[in-house]
């Protein structure tokens, strides 16, 4: 017999037993709470938004959320005083303040669901440095030199390419500024069968300028250059396989470029 009973229990689904009554559970703490009067969520609603609005509009969800907490606990100890007849002073009736106890003690987290009482969860915004290590800031410092017209159609941290129509090695301007009015003047004096200069490359760098060819390019080289669809060679930074392949390559584009009209 004993066996037979010790065999039933073995065989009995005890997770599945364990499921149906948390769901009876759930079932019957729904039901307590539909059983609160409308009036008295109505009373408790009104409340909250007395004390709410009583609240700097501009303070956190921390602070909310304790004057919320602050007042369901003065209320809840208002109820229970007077379910056990330590007070007669209050303002509600014994009926009432049994209400009350069950909506603002056990039921508390379903009744603000039920009310729609939400407030948000205060959220930190830390700002994190993301830049790998070693990494260069873009540097968009004020150009040295007369301040470039809009025809030159600045780009700073870029080298466009092109076929050179005045070697930059050989020259040198004294800024971005007279780089580009040379070429527009070049532009202007070429002949008929003369390419024009619609492209120009300074280096502002004091440390020279990086470049792929076999040439120690300076300070202050103006390349003015003629493509009839000028193309980027580099814009911004040089992308890490071109950096792998050119080990003394930096990351910062150094050059300056435009594109002009002619």
């Amino acid at each position: 017999m004993e066996e037979s009973i010790q065999l039933r229990k073995q065989l009995e689904p005890v997770e599945l037993i364990n499921v149906v009554n948390g769901l009876k559970n759930e079932l019957l703490m729904d039901e307590k709470v539909q059983q609160i009067p409308e009036h008295i969520k109505q009373k408790i609603t009104d409340e909250i938004l007395v004390t709410l609005k009583g609240v700097n509009a501009n303070e956190d969800a921390t602070v909310l959320q304790d004057a919320v907490e602050s007042w369901r606990r003065e209320k809840l100890k208002e109820a229970t005083e007077l379910i056990h007849e330590k007070t007669s002073n209050s303002t509600i009736s014994l009926k009432e303040a049994r209400l009350l106890a069950r909506a603002l003690g056990d039921n508390w987290a379903e009744l603000s669901e039920e009310i729609g009482l939400w407030i948000p969860v205060q959220i930190i915004n830390t700002e994190h440095d993301d830049k790998p290590e070693g990494e260069e800031e873009l540097d968009y410092e004020v150009i040295a030199g007369k301040q470039l017209p809009l025809q030159c159609h600045t780009e700073v941290h870029t080298d466009y390419g092109g076929d050179a129509v005045r070697w930059g090695l050989t020259h040198h301007k004294e800024s971005a500024y007279d780089c580009c009015m040379a070429c527009l003047d070049q532009a202007k004096q070429a002949g008929p069968n003369q390419k024009k200069c619609n492209v120009w490359v300074y280096c502002p760098s004091e440390t020279g300028c990086h470049s792929p060819d076999i040439y120690q390019h300076k300070h202050q080289e103006c390349w003015l250059k003629y493509a009839e669809n000028p193309k980027l060679n580099f814009k911004d930074r040089y992308p890490e396989s071109y950096r792998n392949a050119h080990p003394n390559a930096p990351v910062i584009v150094p050059w300056m470029s435009g594109v002009v009209s002619v």
